[in-house]
Order: C-alpha cells, then structure tokens, then sequence
C-alpha cells in the first residue's frame, strides 16, 4: 500500500545544503598514524564500534515486540533512522559540539571539527592515547545514535514521523550535546564536579529517560492507553539479545583498550544485568505472578542501564547490589507509573531514566580508586563524601536542565510541525498512516 503524504521541500533543501557544504568546506586531511597507537587496542575499538550501532537495531526490536501490531514498523523504523539523522549531524558539527574546544564548560565550539576537519590528523584524545582520534570519534557517535532511539518508548504509537525527526534534531543539539560535554569533555562542568561516569548512565539513560517523562506527559495518553497486547514477545526477546551483547562494546568498549580495566567493565555488565533480572522476576514470584519473558527482558535491560556509569569503577560484588536495587526500584516506579495518568506507553522513564539516575548515585557510593586509579576520591561506601556529593548535585542539576529543555523542544516542534498524529490515524495505526505499510 502506497499513500501519498504532504509535500516538503524544506528537507530536501537542507540535505541538498549539507551536500554543498561537503564539497566547498572540507580539506584534504594528512592523516595522523602515529607509532604510539596500540593495535590491539585499535581492533577492540573498532570491534566495539560495531557493538555499539548493533545495540539500535536490537532497541528496535526490543520495542517493535512490546508495541500492538498495527505499530511495529512504525517503532521499529524510529530507532533506525537515528543511524541516518545523528550520523549526519555528527559529521557536520555534533561531534564538535560534544568535543570541540570548550564553550563555558556547557558546550563545544561547532567550528573546532567542523565536516569533521582535522579529525584524521588530530592527536589522541587524552583518554584514548592509545588509538586514532578518528577511531574515538566514530565510537562516540555510536551513543549519540542510540540516545533519542531511547526515547522512542514513551510516544510510541501516537507520534507524527515527520515531527519525530525534527524532535531528535533538537534533542541532540539542546540536550544531548551539552550533557555529553559537561560529563565526558575534560572542562566540562559535572566533569570538573567530579561526577563520573564511565559509559553514558547520565549522558545517555538519564538524558533519554527524563525527556520521555516530559514527552509522555505533554502528548498526554493514546487512545488505548489501557490495552497493552504486544506484538511479538519473540521480538522483544531477540532485541533483549542484541542489547545485551551490543552492551558489552557499549561498557567494555569505554576503557579505550583491550586491558584489564576492559574486561572488569564486562564483568560488572554481565553480573548486574543478570542479578537485575533475576531480581525482577523473583519479585514477581513473591506476589505470585508467573516468571515471565517480559519480566526477564526487562529487569536485564535495566540491570544494564543501572551498571553503565559504574562499570568500570566498581567491585563484581557491588555490581551485584547495583543491578539488584535498580531492578527493585524501577519495578515499584512501573507499578507506579501504571495507576498513574502518565502513558509512557514503553515505560522508558522507570527503565532508562530511573535506572540510570540509581546507577548514578550507586557510582557515588560504591566507585573504588583499587578498581580504578584514575579517580581521585572513594564512594560513600569507603568513607568518603566528596565523590557521592558530586554525583547528587549532578544528578538534580541534570535532570532540572533535561526536563526543562525537554518541555521546551517539545513546544517548540509542536508549533513547527504537529506531534500527535490525529485519532483515526492513530487508529488505523502508525505503519499505514506514517509510512503506507504493514505487517
């Protein structure tokens, strides 16, 4: 089935600009290889590159298999254009946004690596002197990907494509980018606070998980709010999957080598989802609710979300209480969340959000400069406040900041280009009426 939507110019245009732009505005780079890069280190990244981007499709899956059916491809299709769309704000300055000289602590400079000049000859970056800046770049890309795919959960099934796009958009330049900066770039401002976080649990979960808090409750409920029939519980446990193994470059891959501190990342990642999924499950056996797949899937994915900021900073043990406690608490927050009048329809914020945020304070409490030489101070669990301060004032300050711009891009695309789609679209479902195909 074929439908024919409005007609728009307008992204041809700028897709038409950006073409111009790579043609007249980029030099021919002297690539920078360098005798000190470590090549086993080099394969690793490159391996978790790939680790990294595989973890979108299987987001796709993920929330393809939770959705009604006449909306799979439509919530599939959401994650994998954040491929096509961020890869191309990254080349043209998101990556210089997130790792450009520093604007204030808040933001990069758009023009430091702008069509991405100067990356193939750059010096290393400081923590990644072992392979090229190039190889660091592309990495981190791979996160900016999956970030607003997050997101995708908590407006699923009654979002305008279109307006989606636009909204991404946003998202990374007023959102992500300056998270991204503040936390990872060496000035800036949570990172000179001391807050750390090893592979994106505020970056990347919280980010995600709060604006689609502020996206489910500005798009208010579907018209099904109620009825929740997924469409293929296979697909959620195939993405379940992917997004466990994907993990392993998203957490392992954050030590910018193939070492030690790599493979106690992969450790921490596979006990805490699996002690979080056990949790889940055990938890519903204790009110006599059968174990189920669903359950199973999601206590794993937040047990992973819960390790990200920590992994390699924490003891095996600890990430076992990590994963454990996150799963309790992100299973009360969807208890919560479902007697609520909020319909984040895939439940993102208790996940993504709630996980990350319990990741983030548990990094204050358990993080040990014995797994970790390279930060300065201990968690509160050894006696010292400084680092779990930090990590507080972080996470409110964050997730104000998140919330705020959320609600006003929100706005902002809605006075642009309309984000619900009308109520017989939403019946006849998103697959026909976004896109002129179905199941």
């Amino acid at each position: 089935m074929v439908l024919s939507g409005k007609k728009s110019i307008i992204p041809s245009l700028l897709m038409g600009l950006v073409v111009i732009i790579s043609l007249f505005f980029t030099k021919t780079p002297k690539i920078n290889d360098t005798s000190s890069y470590n090549y086993a280190d080099i394969a690793w990244m490159l391996t978790s590159t790939a680790l990294v981007l595989i973890m979108t499709p299987g987001l796709a899956y993920f929330y393809g298999g939770m959705v009604k059916k006449k909306n799979v491809i439509s919530t599939m299709l959401q994650s994998f254009i954040c491929m096509a769309v961020v890869a191309v704000i990254w080349v043209v300055f998101g990556f210089s946004l997130v790792f450009g000289e520093s604007l204030g602590g808040i933001i990069g400079n758009p023009f430091s690596f702008f069509m991405f000049n100067q990356v193939l000859e750059h010096e290393p970056w400081e923590a990644a002197a072992s392979i090229p800046f190039a190889l660091f770049a592309i990495y981190q890309l791979k996160f900016a990907i999956i970030t607003p795919a997050l997101i995708t959960g908590a407006f699923a099934e009654r979002i305008r494509f279109t307006s989606y796009v636009l909204f991404i958009c946003l998202f990374f330049i007023f959102i992500y980018a300056p998270l991204a900066h503040a936390t990872w770039h060496p000035s800036g401002i949570l990172f000179k606070m001391g807050v750390l976080d090893f592979a994106g649990g505020t970056v990347v979960h919280m980010s995600a998980g709060l604006t689609a808090l502020a996206s489910a409750i500005y798009l208010k409920r579907g018209k099904d709010y109620q009825q929740h029939n997924p469409a293929r519980i296979t697909y959620v446990l195939l993405g379940t999957g992917m997004l466990w193994f994907g993990w392993i470059g998203f957490n392992a891959g954050s030590a910018f080598g193939a070492n030690a501190l790599a493979a106690t990342a992969l450790i921490t990642t596979s006990t805490a989802s699996g002690a979080a999924a056990l949790t889940y499950i055990f938890l519903d056996a204790a009110k006599g609710i059968k174990p189920s797949a669903m359950g199973v899937c999601i206590g794993a994915v937040v047990g992973l979300v819960a390790i990200t900021p920590a992994a390699g900073f924490v003891t095996f043990g600890h990430s076992l209480v990590i994963g454990s406690v996150a799963a309790a608490v992100s299973k009360f927050v969807i208890e919560w969340r479902t007697k609520s009048r909020i319909d984040d329809t895939l439940d993102v914020f208790p996940s993504h959000g709630v996980g990350g945020m319990v990741g983030m304070l548990l990094t204050g409490v358990f993080a040990s400069k014995h797994i970790n030489p390279a930060i300065p101070d201990d968690g509160l669990f050894f006696g010292e406040w400084k680092l779990f301060n930090a990590h507080v004032i972080g996470l409110l300050g964050a997730a104000v900041f998140t919330l705020v711009m959320a609600f006003l891009l929100l706005k902002i695309t809605d006075m642009i280009s309309p984000l619900r789609v009308t109520d017989a679209e939403e019946e006849v479902g998103l697959d026909v009426s976004q896109h002129g195909e179905k199941l």
